[in-house]
């Protein structure tokens, strides 16, 4: 009888983003980062992922849902498209794919 290992958050978060057409995975600068046309969408940071979303959609998630606060990866604040989803269960980012369709579109439509 073989025991299964069980899966990291990582591989649960790849799961859920590798998933999604044109998306690659990329260790930047010390981040799982999570790119669509070479440009990074979302990342994982402390308890949860970073997502880039136009500053509207950034503050409406913020105050709609209990689960969203502002990105701030090593503790430093970011700019104001980038939230950060926090789940206790890795495995729950599944519930978020429509968020992070959102952010692939908002992505790939920017210039930088």
């Amino acid at each position: 009888m073989t025991t299964r290992i069980p899966a990291t958050r990582k591989q649960l978060i790849d799961d859920v983003l590798l998933k999604l057409p044109g998306v690659k995975a990329k260790n930047i600068g010390g981040l799982d980062a999570y790119l669509v046309s070479d440009k990074m969408f979302a990342c994982i940071s402390g308890n949860g992922i970073g997502i880039r979303v136009p500053a509207a959609t950034a503050v409406e998630l913020q105050f709609s849902r209990g689960d969203v606060v502002p990105f701030q990866p090593r503790g430093m604040p970011s700019s104001r498209e980038w939230v950060q989803i926090d789940r206790a269960d890795a495995a729950d980012y599944a519930q978020d794919i429509e968020v992070f369709q959102a952010s692939i579109a908002f992505v790939k439509g920017t210039r930088g």
